[in-house]
């Protein structure tokens, strides 16, 4: 009998195993999502926009022709001219009649070398703009070694929405002379997941400004129609059709998701992984995923930066990536500037484009954001996208990583490696 029992044990995991492995990744990640509680939408259109130029040209031109609201949130706004601009943009939407409501976090905007000043704020809400700042940075400025709201979200009108890596500065467009170009991305989607990231900016709109920001005029209204006239399309035969999910996390709420999201879609891949990431100093789950999917033969390729915004985080991605090469990881060392993307791509099937980087900061602590794409059609746009900028890069062997980092610097990387919980 007991025999009896094992053998059918032996036969039902064998079975569920054989199932499991028939699944594609793309059908596996959403119901892995599902069961944290992600819902996800089939009437999505998704534009990618692929540089600075692209995303600040359409979100102003969508802006100008907004009707009823339009909400911002951003890590920080930098005081230069295309914030300057954008301001000059939503002053006159807010003389129009159009709620106008902005959100920044207190560190994101005193951490950057042009912060908006109280008198900028004086002057912004002077205009009819409703500004706030999430957690001012106060004496004994301990408030904000946890929790940042690292999102970028902007919704208009209730009708689209646009989210990915950048804030609002001019360096997307122009770059800076310690980095040189500044490589990032963004998208604009169309359709109810536009719900969700209205859900999650009223949310926290209404817990920083003490509001009750509410209604069924803040949301998508399926038989209204689409208005906006001149903004970039989405080319894709599935556009309208896509299946997306947003993966939002909060602290004390949803604090593992976008961890769980990165883990197994790196566990669900069977052929491909392509992955840019900025600030790629790894948990330790995250580095014994990677290992595992090169040891069952996933081709992964990975881009990172040559340069970089910040000192000693880069000298821990140069690490592990250089272990993660040695592992049969293909690197590319994109060379031009700073490549601040943070995507992935699996199996050519399905990616994600947010704000969270693959550091503890937002694994752990921030307020992040992803939308998660399930469409071999944006995927491949994305892919394409990476393989045009590996002809800008270039690819790690054991020879390139002695002229790339000196004894030194491969010590300076060993030692950041060890702060990678807090860099």
């Amino acid at each position: 009998m007991i025999f009896r029992t094992i053998i059918i044990t032996i036969v039902a995991c064998l079975s569920f195993l054989a199932e499991a492995s028939a699944q594609t990744s793309d059908s596996l990640i959403v119901s892995q999502l599902q069961r944290e509680g992600i819902s996800f939408s089939h009437n999505n259109s998704v534009t990618l926009l692929m540089s600075g130029q692209e995303k600040f040209d359409d979100m102003f031109k969508a802006i100008r022709q907004a009707r009823s609201s339009v909400h911002l949130e951003y890590f920080n706004f930098r005081n230069d001219s295309i914030a300057s601009l954008l301001f000059d943009i939503l002053a006159e939407k807010a003389k129009q009649g159009v709620e106008v409501r902005a959100l920044f976090d207190g560190f994101g905007n005193d951490s950057n070398n042009r912060p908006l000043r109280k008198r900028h704020l004086k002057d912004i809400r002077s205009k009819g703009i409703e500004i706030y700042e999430f957690d001012p940075v106060r004496f004994p400025w301990i408030n904000h070694v946890f929790h940042r709201d690292h999102r970028k979200i902007v919704v208009i009108d209730g009708q689209i929405a646009y989210t990915g890596g950048m804030n609002v500065a001019d360096y997307y467009i122009n770059g800076t002379p310690q980095v040189g170009e500044w490589r990032d991305m963004h998208c604009r989607i169309e359709g109810d997941e536009v719900n969700t990231l209205q859900d999650i900016f009223l949310r926290i709109w209404n817990k920083t400004a003490k509001q009750n920001v509410h209604g069924a005029k803040y949301y998508r209204n399926a038989n209204g129609g689409n208005y906006f006239e001149g903004l970039k399309p989405d080319t894709c035969h599935t556009a309208g059709k896509k299946m997306v999910g947003i993966i939002n996390r909060e602290p004390r709420t949803t604090n593992k998701i976008i961890r769980s999201f990165y883990c197994n879609a790196i566990n669900d891949a069977k052929d491909s992984i392509k992955l840019v990431n900025p600030y790629l100093t790894l948990t330790h789950k995250l580095k014994k995923t990677i290992k595992k999917a090169l040891k069952r033969g996933v081709k992964m390729e990975i881009m990172v930066s040559a340069h970089s915004d910040i000192p000693l985080t880069p000298d821990c991605v140069f690490y592990n990536v250089h272990k993660l090469m040695k592992r049969g990881a293909d690197i590319y060392i994109y060379e031009p500037g700073f490549h601040h993307t943070k995507i992935i791509m699996v199996d050519g099937r399905f990616c994600t484009v947010g704000s969270a980087n693959l550091n503890s900061r937002s694994l752990r602590f921030d307020y992040e954001e992803n939308a998660v794409i399930i469409d071999p059609a944006t995927t491949a746009e994305l892919s394409r996208m990476f393989d045009r900028d590996k002809t800008r890069s270039f690819k790690l062997t054991p020879k390139k990583w002695k002229e790339f980092r000196s004894p030194w610097k491969r010590f300076v990387g060993w030692f950041a490696h060890l702060l990678a919980p807090v860099i």
